[in-house]
């Protein structure tokens, strides 16, 4: 059975993507880490089995790290726009907008790009309604629905906080699910965090944009 593999990602434009990474990145050198991280995020999902690609996509490509070679990519997928006001409800119209009748989803971001086919392919086959799969900031890389309309309960959980995956446990609790627990994985917020998640993964785009910084 096929699921919506959901992937909720902005444009890598320099000077408003990975801020935080600057310094030691200059502006432009983060974009090509945050577009880096993106390409390898979707190379992953594209070869993950009975995955449905699909990419929430806000911002300006034309303006992008590594615009064309996104837009590219992209193609391959289904590309939908985000829409709403707040993080927490572009991620509840994500969910309403990219399945099919019937079609489960693992929803994942742009900064784990250490994540394998594999990962993705255990994370959706998970017995149970619901996956969550923690950060080491406190927050959340993935979660999986078997019932999209459950991630309504979303709206209202505050985002990129250090209690966003608590906060998201107990808004799922709130509606009667128990997310089962995927592997930990750590984001890319800082340089540090970048760092790291290069020699998790030192063979991708996004190790080899990370070297370029010194």
């Amino acid at each position: 059975m096929t699921f919506c593999l959901l992937i909720v990602a902005k444009a890598p434009v320099p000077g408003f993507a990975k801020t935080r990474l600057c310094p030691p990145a200059t502006p432009e050198q983060a974009a090509e880490i945050a577009a880096a991280s993106l390409l390898d995020t979707l190379e992953a999902a594209l070869l993950t089995p009975d995955a449905r690609v699909v990419v929430a996509m806000t911002g300006e490509l034309r303006r992008a790290a590594r615009g064309t070679e996104i837009a590219a990519t992209l193609r391959k997928t289904e590309v939908i726009a985000q829409r709403g006001e707040g993080f927490d409800l572009r991620l509840v119209n994500a969910h309403a907008d990219a399945p099919r009748p019937g079609e489960p989803v693992l929803q994942i971001g742009m900064d784990t790009p250490q994540v394998t086919p594999a990962l993705l392919a255990e994370a959706a086959d998970r017995p149970g309604d619901a996956v969550l799969g923690p950060a080491e900031d406190g927050g959340w890389w993935a979660l999986g629905l078997k019932d999209p309309s459950h991630a309504k309960a979303l709206a209202g959980v505050p985002m990129s906080r250090d209690d966003t995956g608590r906060q998201t446990l107990r808004a799922l609790a709130g509606i009667g699910l128990r997310p089962g627990a995927l592997p930990t994985l750590s984001d890319v917020d800082t340089f540090a965090d970048a760092r790291r998640v290069a020699a998790a993964a030192p063979h991708g785009r996004f190790a080899r944009a990370v070297a370029e910084v010194r």
